[in-house]
Formats: structure tokens, sequence, C-alpha cells
């Protein structure tokens, strides 16, 4: 007989020490299935010093209005969001995971946090070709704003729009 549950078992909490490494894969295997870097940027990353920063990050937050989360589908990171002041700096969901509302968790986890920090406006960065990304930020109420930005990645430089939204 199959046991059958009425919700699923998945959920959003603050980011812990030990979840750096799942946090890392997330992100790779994340930026890898967009396709928009490019695969020489994906190859060129440096995988172990990634792992140490989201330790950092976890584990010792730069200051006050910083914070990572986790989505989890059962006891396995699916996603991450990561917030400074007023920021959303990063928000990934893997592949396989993405489509079941782990983004949507992970946004209003950032989006709480920003609020109770004291923030009016939320902002975060999108790649300038992921237009899976524009749709999700556009249906969660947020706006590109105009600002761009060009960052330098070693094999090739990637553009990115600013989204903003009042909270």
């Amino acid at each position: 007989m199959a046991l059958f549950r009425e919700t699923a078992d998945v959920s959003v909490r603050p980011a812990v020490p030990g979840d750096e490494s799942a946090v890392t894969d997330v992100q790779v295997a994340a930026w890898r299935a967009t396709g928009v870097l490019g695969e020489g940027v994906i190859e060129a990353l440096d995988v172990p010093a990634m792992r140490e920063r989201w330790a950092d990050a976890i584990g010792s937050p730069p200051g006050p209005g910083f914070a990572v989360f986790v989505a989890l589908e059962g006891p396995d990171v699916v996603g991450f969001a990561a917030v400074s002041p007023g920021q959303v700096l990063s928000l990934e969901v893997l592949p396989r995971a993405q489509r079941a509302g782990h983004g949507s968790r992970l946004l209003a986890a950032a989006v709480d946090r920003l609020r109770t920090d004291g923030a009016d406006t939320v902002t975060t960065w999108a790649l300038a070709d992921d237009s899976a990304r524009a749709a999700f930020l556009g249906s969660s109420g947020l706006g590109e704003d105009g600002r761009t930005r060009t960052l330098a990645t070693g094999p090739r430089e990637i553009v990115e729009h600013r989204w903003s939204a009042q909270i």
C-alpha cells in the first residue's frame, strides 16, 4: 500500500554550516543549465573556492542584513537564496526541482528578511539572456528598472539587468 501525503515535504530554512557544498552544487548546476554563461565560463569556475566563500557567507556573514536560505525537498537542498541589505544577491534552484515552487518560497523568505531588516524595496540582477529568470521575476512582481551592468568573467563579458519592486 502506497503512503500519500496531502502536502509535499518542502520547506525553506536559514542555511547552516555544512550546507555550503549543496549550495555550491546547486549554483553550478543552475548556471550550467541556463546555457547563458557559456561552457567556457562554467569550466573556469573554481568550485573549491566557491564552496569556501559559501561556507564563510553561511557561518560568518559579513554584516547585518546578510543571510542565506535553502530550499528543501525532504532532507535535500534543492535551491538557495542569498540576501544583503535591500538586495537578493543570488537565487538558484536545481534544474530538476524548478517549477515546483522552490524559487517562489525562497524569494518570499528573502523578501521577509529584507522587510524585517527595514527595507522598503528589493533589487536583484538577472542575466540579460535568461528569459526563464526574467519570466519568474516578472511573475513575482519585480520589473526591470533600466539599470544594467557588465561583468568580466574571463572568457567573456556578461550583461545583467537590474530588477526591483517595492515591498
